[in-house]
């Protein structure tokens, strides 16, 4: 037993200091793999709901929302959604057992699927000039729009099918839209 000499020594110093660098790794490996399933699922629900809409108009004849035969709403099947049509979207979709949810449901804040990041996925509507598309809430990483718009479309932030409404430069959330009515 040593008198007057308490401390660590330098090994023990040493192995806290390993097993504090392996936990904070730990932790950052972590982030980056409930990050990188984000961004996953996001992908997953895009391709989904585009396959989801374009069966239906396969199928019917109608963009979902549009059609003016639907089941539990109809649209006026002028090829372009308006306000009223894009919950009818949703359930559309949902009567037609494309995507799973509740078709009695009468907003798109209640009905619309959500997004991994919180937000929820929405229809844009469309006219003679703008074809419909989906866009989200506020809610998505800019760097994932920049991502999938440099792997799917242009890479430029403005143009194209996939768009942001942030220059890629700004890294704060951004509202998504993929014009894929078209």
């Amino acid at each position: 037993m040593r008198k007057g000499r308490e401390g660590f020594t330098l090994v023990e110093l040493s192995i806290v200091l390993v097993i504090i660098g392996l936990l904070i790794g730990g932790i950052l490996k972590g982030k980056a793999m409930i990050e990188n399933a984000k961004i996953k699922r996001f992908q997953n629900d895009l391709q989904t709901l585009q396959a989801a809409i374009y069966t239906y108009q396969d199928k019917y004849g109608y963009y979902p929302g549009d059609d003016p035969n639907g089941k539990s709403c109809q649209g006026d099947g002028n090829g372009y959604l308006n306000n009223s049509e894009n919950v009818c979207a949703w359930r559309q979709l949902i009567d037609d057992g494309s995507i799973s949810g509740d078709a009695t449901l009468t907003t798109e804040n209640e009905v619309a699927k959500k997004t991994p990041f919180g937000g929820r996925y929405r229809f844009g509507n469309g006219n003679t000039n703008t074809p419909t598309y989906i866009y989200t809430d506020y809610s998505i990483p800019n760097k994932v729009i920049k991502g999938m718009d440099l792997k799917e479309d242009d890479g430029v932030y403005n143009t194209g099918d996939i768009r942001s409404n942030h220059a890629y430069t700004d890294y704060s959330d951004s509202r998504f839209s993929w014009y894929i009515f078209n």
